[in-house]
């Protein structure tokens, strides 16, 4: 499996047999200036809520992909009266795809749409694809539902957001491996604004000293899972 980095909490999973896309916030992001959205293929998008930083890309790229967008309904709506022709609306479960599962959890944020409308619960997904436990938390601070995952899952990989103010920050996520049993995490929703900007070599460190490994690709970069 292939991920690759797109800039705050965007990122591409490529599977045995897709290509799934996360949280869409690349055209707007001087950090990603050099990344070309026409280039990208998905046959799916995850949308962990609403926010703008998290959908800006959405509606061009679903269209431009023809992916099927996964989200919590109000999101899904949304992007419907976009002109977004293939979704599937979600809430707290799970669902089993063809190429593997995705669970919906819950998330400790608040989630509003583009046009100022509603957008559902905050939520996280789970997937279990080739022989794989992903769990990317989306935009949250640290809660003590995460401890729920350890009772389901074995997690391979956590994708946590890491630059604070808005969600965790490093120690929380430090934290938060602890509640699901997970060491290796790979960073998100840092360094694209002031207020969420990190010091990574310190980041880097504090997850060296309690034995865990913490991934921060560069924008652009693909690394192997």
């Amino acid at each position: 499996m292939k991920y690759t980095y797109y800039g705050q909490s965007c990122f591409l999973l490529e599977t045995a047999s897709k290509k799934l896309l996360f949280d869409p916030f690349i055209s707007p992001n001087p950090l990603a200036k050099n990344i070309d959205i026409k280039a990208i293929e998905a046959d799916y998008i995850l949308v962990s809520h609403g926010h703008g930083d998290h959908v800006a890309d959405l509606v061009a790229l679903a269209k431009q992909t023809q992916a099927t967008v996964i989200a919590m309904p109000e999101v899904t709506g949304w992007a419907a009266k976009q002109g977004v022709e293939k979704v599937h609306g979600m809430n707290f479960g799970k669902f089993t795809f063809d190429w593997g599962a995705v669970r919906m959890v819950p998330a400790t944020h608040s989630s509003g749409l583009p046009d100022g409308s509603y957008g559902g619960n905050p939520a996280g997904f789970v997937l279990e694809v080739d022989g794989k436990q992903i769990y990317f938390a989306g935009d949250t601070g640290l809660t003590i539902e995460m401890k729920v995952l350890a009772d389901i899952y074995n997690l391979d990989y956590a994708i946590l957001p890491i630059g604070g103010n808005y969600t965790m920050d490093v120690d929380d996520a430090l934290v938060a491996t602890k509640y699901f049993y997970c060491d290796k995490v790979i960073g998100v929703h840092y360094n694209t604004f002031p207020v969420i900007e990190i010091d990574t070599a310190v980041a880097l460190d504090k997850f060296k000293r309690e034995n865990k490994t913490l991934l921060l690709p560069e924008i652009g970069e693909t690394i192997s899972l």
